[in-house]
Order: C-alpha cells, then sequence, then structure tokens
C-alpha cells in the first residue's frame, strides 16, 4: 500500500439487482481510488444468490459479473490504489423478499425464519467462497477479504448462541471457526503467490464473545495465512461491553497480540486526520474509513496536504453528498443515518 488509508467495505446499494456492477458504484468507487486511498475495497460481494443481504448488492457468485468486476479492478489499479473485493454471505439475515425462500444460518433459527444448512451445503459455502475468490482474482484484483463479522454467516457460525449444530462445524470453538479456516486454506490452495487475503472480525456483539474472539484473532495472526486482519470495532476508542475486560481499550486486546507478518487494521468511528494518527500510534497498521471516505473522497490526500485537515462537518446536503460520488440511492440509504443528511422542508 502507498499509505496507511484503507476504504472500509460499505453498503451503498447501487449496483445491480442481479448483481452487476452499476456505472454508479463503479464511480463511487474508483472516485476513492483516485482520491489517495491505498487500498480501495468493495462492499460486501456475495458468494451465492441465496446469501444476498440488501438490495443493489455487488455480486462474485457468478461468471455473469465478470466483465464489470474486471473493469472496476483495472481502474482503481489505474490510480495505484489496492483493489480488493469483499466476499460475503448474509445467511440468516437475508431477508426473504430478496432471496425469493427462507435464508440460511448454521443451524435453525425461528426468529428469523431461517433453516439449518446440511452438511453438504457447508461445503458447497466453503467452495463457493473459494470460487468467488478465484472469480475475483481472474478479474484482476489485488485479493479479497473474508467477511467475517456483524452476524452474516460466518459471524452466524463463530456464535456459541447462533450455531447449535453438533457435527464437526459446531460445538467447540474449534469447530465453529473451522469454516473460516478451510476458506483460508481453500483461497491459499488455488489463487496464485502473492494474491492478497485478509479476514474480517466483529470483537462484540452479534452473540459473540470477546475472549473467543481474541482466540480466533491470536490462531489467525499465528497460522500466518492471511496478510491482514481488519477488526471492526463500531468505535476505536472504546472499552469492551463485557465487564471482565474492561479497564482498557477494545482495541488494546488486539495490539498486543504476536502478529508475525500479518497486518492489523481497525475500522470504527475514524472520522478525522487526529483520530487517524492516534490509532496508527496506537498499534494499528492501518486505518479502514467509512464516514470519513463518503464525505472526502479524496480524505487521503487532505491529510497528507494538511495533517491538520478539518472534514465536513455534518449533517451536509444531497447535492454536496452526490459531488462526492453518492448516487441518489446511496444517500436515501444515508438519509437512514442520524443527523448524517440535511433534509430541505
Amino acid at each position: 500500500m502507498k499509505n496507511r488509508f484503507m476504504l472500509a467495505p460499505m453498503t451503498n446499494l447501487q449496483s445491480s439487482e442481479d448483481g452487476r456492477l452499476s456505472d454508479e458504484e463503479f464511480h463511487w468507487l474508483t472516485m476513492r481510488a483516485q482520491g489517495g486511498f491505498g487500498l480501495t475495497m468493495t462492499c460486501a460481494s456475495h458468494v451465492q444468490a441465496v446469501g444476498k443481504g440488501f438490495p443493489g448488492q455487488l455480486g462474485c457468485f457468478s461468471d455473469l459479473h465478470l466483465e464489470g468486476l474486471s473493469r472496476l479492478a483495472s481502474a482503481i489499479r489505474a490510480e495505484e490504489s489496492l483493489a480488493l473485493i469483499q466476499l460475503h454471505h448474509a445467511g440468516m439475515r437475508s431477508p426473504q423478499e430478496l432471496i425469493e425462500g427462507r435464508p440460511l444460518c448454521p443451524s435453525d433459527n425461528e426468529k428469523n425464519g431461517a433453516r439449518a444448512l446440511t452438511l453438504e451445503e457447508v461445503r458447497q459455502l466453503r467452495e463457493d467462497f473459494v470460487a468467488a475468490a478465484q472469480r475475483a482474482e481472474k478479474a484482476g484484483f489485488d485479493g479479497v477479504e473474508i467477511h467475517g463479522a456483524h452476524g452474516y454467516i460466518l459471524s452466524q457460525f463463530l456464535s456459541p448462541v447462533i450455531n447449535q449444530r453438533t457435527d464437526q462445524y459446531g460445538g467447540s470453538l474449534e469447530n465453529r471457526a473451522r469454516i473460516i479456516f478451510e476458506i483460508i486454506e481453500g483461497v491459499r490452495g488455488r489463487c496464485r503467490p502473492g494474491f492478497l487475503l485478509g479476514v474480517r472480525l466483529s470483537p462484540e456483539r452479534f452473540d459473540l464473545e470477546l475472549g473467543e474472539m481474541i482466540e480466533v484473532s491470536r490462531r489467525l495472526m499465528a497460522d500466518g495465512d492471511i496478510d491482514f486482519l481488519d477488526v471492526s470495532l463500531w468505535d476505536v476508542f472504546k472499552e469492551p461491553v463485557e465487564e471482565r475486560f474492561q479497564g482498557r481499550s477494545l482495541f488494546s486486546y488486539f495490539e498486543e497480540l504476536d502478529r508475525g507478518e500479518v497486518r492489523l487494521g481497525i475500522a470504527g468511528k475514524i472520522y478525522t486526520p487526529s483520530d487517524a494518527r492516534k490509532c496508527l500510534e496506537d498499534g494499528a497498521d492501518f486505518v479502514l474509513l467509512g464516514r470519513a471516505a463518503i464525505l472526502h473522497h479524496d480524505f487521503p490526500q487532505q491529510v497528507l496536504a494538511n495533517p491538520d485537515f478539518e472534514p465536513v462537518k455534518t449533517p451536509v446536503g444531497r447535492e454536496y453528498l452526490h459531488a462526492q460520488g453518492l448516487s441518489e440511492a446511496f444517500v436515501n440509504y444515508m438519509a437512514g443515518w442520524t443527523g448524517f443528511v440535511e433534509e430541505q422542508d
């Protein structure tokens, strides 16, 4: 990476319903590459049609998507920004109206109307994550990130509450994390040497236990089969929710792990240059920017030109966001964030 700024993967609702890249999403992403991000990552891109999590989601489950993905990878890399796809499956969080059927989950989940994956379907899910990585490589991307966070299907496998399986993919933490490590093994075995591979984890919420997420992170780093770990903290400066871990920052539990050759990135309420500097000083190898990247497509260039750069304050108008490369669908989505979009009376 040419710098330590990474575009966080963000839901934006801008692509076609069949998963093909739209001109709007192409514009949004390439503007960030042009704005100086060292790595530009797509939104969550589903690896199975049944894993769709939201309308207008970019897909990576079919060769139908290759033309658009190739165009995107080429344009991002032309700006000397690394191009990555985040690979995703929503699992029980897939809206039934989008997938026209019951969503999938490690175990039956009555609340979400989800049914348990059969063992053969678990194996197919693993295969489809690996196949999507191969498709990303074929399209010209520098690598992929495996989305194991935010309560989506791999996070559901990790949860001791949601995952009630009694086979090799349930029970112990080793079993519940098994599919993630098998996906990593598959990508490493079938993609070229040097193809970047990262994993995103949530250490809290979503029926996860912090101690277990620290242990999964420790093993990911000790194995050394990934290039980076992306920890989504929601707030990089917060303390843990679990009382026995309080008294220090949530991030510190991951910063102190022996990383070997694995790089550590963090995301969550990094709004200003001083926030980013604090994260790097505290031990992060890079920062992932979401809100800041929405408000300033050229945030890295602004910071490099002026370390005391003051980002615009929210709420901001729709025209401002359009000028930053957001389509009307994306602006409408952001209007659901309290105090982000200034609405006219």
